[in-house]
């Protein structure tokens, strides 16, 4: 071949006296005489293994980067030229924005923006700011093959030569569609959970007064039979409305994980037989047959009463409401195995496969029809879960079928131990007359529970904002300052600071009575020195009892 065409360049494998092998350049030359005769032909030789083998290295190295930046599904990565054009594509970008790398190549990245972007030439304007700050980072809207948008997290770096020529850039984008998803969701969950507690402050502090105003009335036999029946049907309404604002506040708490338990060991029995004399109300109304079926022996359990008992006051209360009238209702409760379970079952409308599903969740009802004018809110049977689920247990719903009744069975790990039962606490004495000063704007609030406080024995002032109640309080000196949050000119909270640091009100017993009362309404009370915190509407019995522990 050297002596056809005059010269032969190659490279290949050689091998030296030793047996060993080399890589070679070689080229040889065919030498003619002066009348073109061929005389021979020079070689030379030159050693390149090394050469091979760090251009090997460098291969296996490239090799393995772009295997590992074709993995990574969770990154889109892929190079623009000067331009702005795609030259590489992992299968991250195929992933994140439907395309393949045919179709994307030689494309501009531009591509990727919604309309409004390009029209404010951002794809111009981040190169720019690449080049000029050596690095782009951003956040925003970007468009995948098919039009859907996603919301990116982009990086964006030059890269340039040896001697300083840009070659390109390097894109990095990751899909934050997911994230922005979540966090969204938890700043609408925080809205929610800030419009319920003002939603609750402002339908308690309108009942508070009529609560006040129904125990007054109450202090006086009724006139006749029609009297007595309205007294009944506002107060047997006013509690329902206060249920109805706790379990939404409830919701909210349980939501955020908010709820405090008290947790001690019970009997689930006595817990049982209260709730159905809490419930007595609406099995009666509706004319019900109830049986309860209780072992001999004690079922224990860990849990916080009040909350156990709610429970179970809203599945008989389910019971009650979707039953039709003359219906029957039961409650059991037995142990087996290692767990305590309480059933409550009835022979009302019962529940297609679909509601069965969908039971305990939040706002969901199944058709209200006209026989069942009692609506509610969808939220008692999502709390029942909920607090179930607290207390580290279950519940689960059955039912064969629309009109063949339901079924609830809760199950909670139950305890070996015998529950201690407490002693009843002694019959307080009646509270001595106390000096109380009532501060709220509410003046229909503020009066009803001054004359409830005053036809108790006790002498009452009562200021309507906040500066004028901090001077009363200071020329009274109350034994005890009831004081709602929100007043105006100075609010609840400045006024207790201010009674804190005065001397002369140092036995004062300051009280929260207000319509905030989530678990960090009740830390910032105490926090600024509130004695106790009452939640509107108070029951005037709370109050009572208040101030019979001071005796």
């Amino acid at each position: 071949m050297a002596q056809e065409s005059g010269r032969l360049e190659d490279e290949g494998w050689r091998v030296r006296k030793d047996g060993s092998r080399f890589w070679a350049h070689v080229v040889i030359t065919a030498l003619a005489d002066e009348s073109g005769a061929l005389r021979g032909f020079s070689k030379i030789t030159r050693d390149l293994t090394e050469r091979r083998r760090q251009r090997e290295i460098l291969r296996q190295s490239e090799e393995r980067f772009r295997v590992l930046v074709d993995g990574l599904k969770d990154y889109a990565i892929f190079m623009l030229d000067t331009d702005g054009r795609v030259t590489s594509w992992n299968s991250g970008a195929r992933r994140i924005t439907g395309y393949q790398a045919e179709e994307i190549r030689e494309r501009h990245f531009g591509v990727f923006y919604p309309q409004a972007a390009i029209d404010r030439k951002l794809p111009e304007q981040e190169l720019a700011m690449a080049r000029e700050h050596g690095r782009f980072e951003d956040e925003g809207a970007r468009l995948r093959k098919d039009g859907a948008t996603f919301w990116a997290n982009v990086v964006m770096s030059p890269l340039y030569d040896q001697e300083g020529m840009l070659m390109g850039y390097a894109n990095v984008i990751r899909d934050l569609t997911d994230r922005k998803r979540a966090e969204s969701l938890e700043q609408a969950e925080r809205h929610t959970s800030a419009f319920l507690a003002m939603l609750a402050h402002e339908l308690r502090n309108p009942l508070a007064p009529i609560n006040n105003a129904l125990h007054l009335l109450a202090l006086k036999p009724p006139a006749d039979a029609t009297e007595k029946w309205v007294r009944e049907v506002l107060h047997r309404q006013t509690g329902q409305i206060t249920r109805l604002i706790d379990d939404l506040l409830d919701v909210s708490r349980i939501t955020r994980a908010a709820i405090p338990l008290n947790r001690r060991a019970l009997d689930a029995r006595a817990v049982v037989r209260a709730a159905v004399e809490e419930s007595m109300q609406w099995i009666q109304a509706r004319g019900h047959e109830l049986s309860i079926e209780l072992p001999s022996e004690a079922l224990a359990v860990l849990a916080d009463e009040a909350r156990l008992m709610q429970v179970m006051d809203k599945l008989l209360h389910n019971a009650a409401r979707y039953t039709p009238e003359g219906g029957q209702v039961s409650i059991t409760a037995r142990r087996e195995r290692d767990e305590v379970l309480v059933c409550v079952k009835d022979n009302g409308v019962g529940m297609d496969a679909e509601l069965l599903h969908s039971a305990f969740d939040l706002f969901k009802q199944g058709q209200q029809a006209e026989q069942r004018p009692q609506g509610g809110l969808g939220i008692g049977l999502t709390l029942v879960q909920r607090l179930v689920r607290l207390h580290g247990g279950t519940v689960e719903a059955r039912s064969a079928g629309l009109d063949r009744g339901s079924e609830f069975i809760v199950r909670l790990p139950a305890l070996n131990e015998a529950p201690v039962t407490q002693a009843a606490a002694p019959e307080r004495p009646f509270s001595t007359p106390r000096k109380v000063l009532v501060i709220d704007d509410n003046s229909d609030a503020a009066n009803a529970l001054r004359m409830l406080l005053e036809n108790d024995g006790h002498n009452v002032r009562v200021a309507h904002d906040g500066v004028s109640g901090l001077a009363l309080a200071r020329e009274y000196r109350p034994e005890y300052l009831l004081l709602d949050i929100g007043l105006p000119r100075l609010n609840g909270y400045d006024i207790a600071a201010s009674v804190r640091g005065d001397p002369e009100l140092k036995h004062t017993t300051l009280v929260a009575i207000t319509g905030y009362g989530q678990v960090h309404d009740r830390a910032r009370t105490a926090a600024v020195g509130f004695d106790h915190h009452l939640t509107k509407p108070v029951e005037f019995s709370a109050l009572q009892e208040l101030f019979r522990a001071k005796a």
